[in-house]
């Protein structure tokens, strides 16, 4: 996979997980209302910095390991696997209107820094684990294999789309308007929930050259 395939594969599918409700959608929405703007951004800067240390940590213990031949087959047929089901999830879940993005704050600001609460909040999320246990260390994988040059453009275009995405729901709350409608919402997610399952064709091929 080529560095600009890198970047761009790594920021789609960091949307099509950015996009799905979950609680640091909820704490965006939240801390914008009482917060403004830049609490969004600010949100995000924790969680990436929490993922920057996630990745170094993942490459540091773990570095000698990922190149074994027998580990990267199963981390690629595993993530493969996962995407596979995330990626019918989202195609389900769009597609029969189940998902929705309602601007609405949901309890008091909290008084810790910003910056923090994105960190704790990320680690509350069982599926944010889920996710850098499987697909994450299977682009990691992919990615570290080609240089540490290439595994910085995998994190680059992650956090992209975390930046992207949470900074455009602070917009459109503090706009004072809903721009992005249910069904804009879902139709980005459809595009998604189709390239999560191609992306988890090529895990799995991928895994089958490892072999």
């Amino acid at each position: 996979m080529g560095l600009v395939a890198l970047f761009f594969s790594a920021l789609i599918l960091g949307l099509s997980g950015a996009m799905m409700p979950g609680p640091l959608l909820t704490a965006t929405i939240n801390e914008t209302y009482h917060r403004g703007f830049f609490a969004g951004p600010r949100l995000i800067l924790g969680h990436s910095l929490l993922e920057l240390m996630l990745v170094i940590g993942l490459i540091m213990g773990l570095g000698n390991v990922l190149v074994l031949t027998g580990v990267k087959a199963v981390i690629a047929f595993v993530g493969g696997l996962f995407l596979l089901w995330m990626g019918w999830g989202i195609l389900k879940d769009a597609g029969f209107s189940k998902v929705k993005l309602e601007f609405a704050a949901t309890g008091a600001t909290q008084s810790i820094p910003l910056e923090l609460t994105g960190i704790l909040v990320s680690l509350s999320n069982p599926y944010w684990t889920i996710w850098w246990a499987t697909i994450g260390l299977g682009y990691i994988t992919v990615a570290f294999s080609q240089g540490i040059g290439a595994l910085m453009i995998f994190y680059l275009g992650h956090i992209s789309a975390d930046f992207l995405w949470y900074t455009l729901v602070s917009l459109g709350i503090t706009s004072g308007k809903k721009f992005i409608s249910d069904k804009v919402y879902r139709g980005i997610l459809l595009v998604c929930g189709f390239f999560l399952i191609g992306l988890a064709i090529y895990f799995i091929y991928s895994g089958v050259k490892f072999i």
